[in-house]
């Protein structure tokens, strides 16, 4: 009997493990992005393949009739979600959902939207200030660099108040290091 609070894994493993131009994809993905390891990749695609295979499923009921009823609704919800974190533009539909690339989802990630932003220099940075609980949302810590950030909570992003790095005179704040290289 397994244990009832151990969760089931959330990503799928390629096929075939030994591919060396999937893996050169991989490995340049992992580097612009700063993700810890391959598992972050894969768990990544793993969503991205379960919005596909919805949309795939959707749009074989809509051919063969209007989407309608609770169709319609999941259509719909699925849409909203992908809108909200500005992964879809508004005005998309669920064709849409299958020309979507892992780009488009690691760039919603917390960890690329606080080094866009401006508040880690890079994306490793960005990776160690938000673990170590210096990134707030809404002035809530946030410690998971994996979080998908939609377009409202964006603009929220910060330092956490009661972090070192709140202070202006921090030296590894990406402004005072811009200015002390100026200075030099």
């Amino acid at each position: 009997m397994v244990y009832p609070g151990k969760k089931k894994k959330s990503f799928d493993t390629p096929k075939h493990p030994w591919q060396a131009a999937r893996m050169a994809t991989e490995v340049e993905l992992i580097t612009r992005y700063g993700l810890r390891n391959r598992k972050e990749l894969w768990k990544v695609q793993s969503i991205l393949r379960m919005y596909r295979a919805d949309a795939r499923r959707l749009l074989a009921e809509s051919a063969e009739a209007e989407l309608t009823g609770h169709l319609r609704n999941e259509a719909d919800q699925i849409l909203n979600r992908l809108i909200r974190y500005s992964i879809l533009k508004p005005d998309s539909n669920i064709d849409d959902i299958l020309a979507l690339d892992t780009d488009a989802i690691l760039e919603r990630r917390l960890q690329t939207q606080v080094h866009r932003l401006g508040l880690a220099m890079t994306m490793k940075q960005a990776r160690q200030f938000i673990t170590h609980g210096h990134i707030a949302i809404n002035g809530k810590r946030v410690t998971i660099p994996s979080k998908l950030v939609s377009k409202e909570e964006e603009m929220a992003i910060g330092y956490y108040g009661q972090s070192p790095l709140n202070n202006d005179s921090h030296p590894e704040r990406p402004a005072q290091v811009a200015s002390s290289i100026a200075s030099e």
